[in-house]
C-alpha cells in the first residue's frame, strides 16, 4: 500500500515526514486551498517522490510547475475532462504519471472513469465536496467493490489515524494506496508526525 501525504509548505515538517518513509509528498497549487504553496518550499523531498495538485489549471501552468518543482506526479482535482487528460499526456515527460480525482456518492458514479481510463495512471476517490480540495470525510467504502476499471486507485478523504484495520482489510485489486491530509493536521499545511507515524507503523506492521 503506497502513502502519499499531501497538503505540504513547510521545509522542516517536510523533512521530518519525509524521514517517515512515505511514499509520496503532495503540493497544492490551488489558490483558495488553506494549504497553498505560493513560493517553493527551501526543501523539497527527495526520498520520496512529489506531486502537485491542481485545479482546472491550463496545461503551461501544469508544465511549469512540473519543471519548477521537479515533480514526479500532476493530480488533478477541477473539472479536467478526458481530451484535456489527453492533451496533458501528450504534453507531459513521459516519466510524469497522472492522477484524476473523482468524487463518489454511489455506484454509478464509477462509469465516468472509462473515457479517463487512456490517459491517467491512477484514479482518486474520494467523497463528493462542494469546495474544491476534498471534505475530509469518508463515503462508504463498500462501494469500491463496483469499480471494474483496469486503472489502480488511491482513497482518500478522513482518512485518520485510527484506519489502519479498516484499510487493511479492503480487498479490492485495484487499490493501490492512500492519500493522508486534513486527519492528521495540527494547522493548515502543518502535519502531526507523530500522528502519521502511529498510522504507517500500524499499516506496515499488519
Amino acid at each position: 500500500m503506497k502513502i502519499k501525504v499531501c497538503g505540504m509548505r513547510d521545509a522542516e515538517n517536510i523533512r521530518e515526514v519525509e524521514a517517515l518513509g512515505v511514499d509520496c509528498m503532495g503540493f497544492i497549487f490551488y489558490e483558495g486551498s488553506s494549504r497553498y504553496v505560493s513560493t517553493k518550499p527551501a526543501y523539497l523531498p527527495t526520498q520520496c517522490k512529489r506531486a502537485g495538485v491542481f485545479v482546472s489549471s491550463t496545461v503551461t501552468e501544469i508544465l511549469e510547475k512540473c519543471d519548477g518543482f521537479g515533480l514526479d506526479i500532476v493530480q488533478l482535482h477541477g473539472n479536467e475532462s478526458a481530451d484535456f487528460c489527453s492533451d496533458l499526456r501528450k504534453m507531459l515527460p513521459t516519466d510524469i504519471q497522472i492522477i484524476k480525482m473523482l468524487s463518489i456518492s454511489d455506484g454509478k458514479a464509477f462509469s465516468t472513469t472509462k473515457a479517463f481510463m487512456p490517459y491517467v495512471d491512477y484514479f482518486l476517490f474520494e467523497s463528493p465536496c462542494r469546495e474544491y480540495g476534498g471534505s475530509g470525510k469518508q463515503f462508504d467504502w463498500s462501494l469500491l467493490d463496483l469499480y471494474r476499471g483496469d486503472k489502480p486507485f488511491i482513497l482518500t478523504g478522513g482518512i485518520g489515524p485510527d484506519d489502519a484495520s479498516r484499510l487493511m482489510k479492503l480487498q479490492h485489486s485495484r487499490f493501490a494506496g492512500i492519500d493522508l491530509n486534513s486527519r492528521f493536521e495540527i494547522a493548515p499545511a502543518m502535519k502531526s508526525v507523530e500522528l502519521l507515524k502511529q498510522l504507517i507503523n500500524n499499516i506496515r506492521t499488519s
